[in-house]
């Protein structure tokens, strides 16, 4: 396969933002003090790991088959009910990573438009999707928490 320039920039830039997003989790997960947080971390940086991996195959001309199943999205339990140090830190993780996913998910927007190959454009188009699953995930854990302002 054959990509034009924009194209291989893109997927420069893809590849880039997905090894930020996996040392993010793995940061967040070691700084995290709530259990359930820690692992949404750990589960969300193996699935960056898994984009990291689509992406490598698209450039090297393989587009893998992508999982049409939909992301389960765990249930959290509320941790925190008062105003903690701990909670400040927890909140500020997933604030500075539901950002990463809003920023991220808004690339691959834009990169499925600028792919010609359908085949890419779909499988960016599933990345896309569980860019936001995960940004989804992130807000259940703060709003569950009292982390999230509604208003």
């Amino acid at each position: 396969m054959q990509f034009t320039q924009k194209e291989c920039s893109l997927l420069k830039e893809l590849k880039e933002q997905e090894k930020l997003c996996i040392e993010k989790y793995e940061k967040a997960s070691e700084n995290a003090v709530d259990g359930q947080l820690k692992g949404l971390f750990q589960n969300l940086g193996d699935m960056e790991r898994t984009h990291l991996d689509t992406l490598n195959q698209i450039e090297r001309g393989t587009v893998p088959n992508v999982s049409q199943g939909q992301t389960q999205v765990p249930t959290f339990t509320g941790v925190y009910t008062a105003e903690t140090p701990d909670k400040k830190n927890d909140c500020f993780l997933c604030t500075d990573l539901l950002t990463g996913e809003k920023h991220v998910s808004s690339l691959y927007d834009t990169s499925i438009f600028e792919f010609r190959d359908d085949n890419v454009r779909n499988a960016l188009n599933h990345i896309q999707k569980e860019e936001q699953t995960h940004g989804k995930m992130l807000y259940n854990y703060m709003s569950v928490n009292g982390m999230y302002a509604t208003n």
